[in-house]
């Protein structure tokens, strides 16, 4: 039942949700809204995770694992569940935390993976900013390999990244001290060539500079050793992009294999209620 679902799911034919114990099928939330503004994702219910992690010693470096419904960290089913490691955006900034991506996560969650979603130290914490943050995300990345006991399939990972932190992710996707072998990696809106970016003027790629704690032309090696190395990539790469991002321009993401959701904003990939969350969804059963 659950190969016929993805199946279907990948063929773009239905949304479902799968229960795992009750072997019950509930319809998702429907496409509804398009181009939605950051301030109509915070609106969004969203569920609790079932654990935080502490992957290290600040109150911020820690994983949230999301289990679908009936499955606990305790659970004994016999069944193992595909990962969707997430790691959040928000211009790299302290004022946007894992909260956002709460939506995302349930609705992740009611469609049968596990979430490890992580927190990180950003610009504004001590610690955070360039390379505290991706330093902390690899940290994250690797405690799933040795902190969790649930029913997790390990060989089925899909590391998801949002703007910042799909620029994290990239980045993390080619790091020679990662612990797990990601099945896919998915840029969602991603910010891939972080000098670029850093040139532009509206405030998220303002805040590159303070990242980085000053301009490209004064510290070329640290965003040398920042931008993703898109021609070694260990594990396919998708990045989905909507036609109207205002945030991370198009070019951005060109270099990728990417798929293009058309009547998409930056922040759809984060609402459930759009057709920008169906085209992730086909793009993780495409591969777990």
């Amino acid at each position: 039942m659950f190969d016929l679902w993805r199946g279907l799911l990948s063929a773009g034919l239905l949304l479902l949700a799968f229960d795992t114990s009750a072997q019950e099928i509930e319809i998702c939330p429907l496409p509804t809204e398009q181009n939605v503004s950051f301030s109509a994702v915070q609106k969004l219910a969203t569920g609790t995770p079932d654990q935080l992690i502490a992957y290290g010693d600040d109150p911020l470096q820690f994983a949230e694992l999301w289990l679908p419904e009936q499955i606990s960290a305790d659970s004994k089913i016999d069944r193992s569940l595909p990962v969707v490691v997430l790691v959040h955006g928000g211009c790299w900034l302290n004022e946007y935390d894992i909260t956002h991506t709460h939506a995302l996560s349930s609705a992740l969650r009611t469609a049968g993976y596990a979430v490890w979603s992580l927190e990180y130290r950003r610009t504004g914490d001590k610690g955070g900013g360039w390379p505290g943050s991706y330093n902390d995300v690899v940290a994250g990345l690797n405690a799933l390999v040795v902190n969790t006991s649930t029913r997790l399939d390990l060989n089925k990972i899909a590391l998801v990244g949002h703007s910042a932190g799909g620029h994290l992710a990239l980045l993390a996707a080619n790091e020679p001290n990662l612990k797990l072998e990601p099945s896919i990696v998915i840029g969602l809106a991603p910010i891939v060539d972080v000098t670029a970016y850093s040139q532009g003027d509206n405030s998220c790629q303002q805040a590159a500079e303070q990242f980085f704690s000053g301009p490209a032309h004064e510290l070329t090696e640290q965003y040398r050793a920042a931008t993703p190395q898109t021609e070694a990539f260990r594990a396919p790469v998708i990045a989905l992009h909507g036609s109207l991002d205002q945030i991370v321009p198009l070019e951005q993401s060109a270099m990728l294999n990417r798929r293009l959701v058309d009547g998409a904003g930056h922040f759809d990939f984060i609402h459930p209620h759009t057709p920008a969350f169906q085209a992730l969804l086909r793009a993780l059963a495409e591969h777990l």
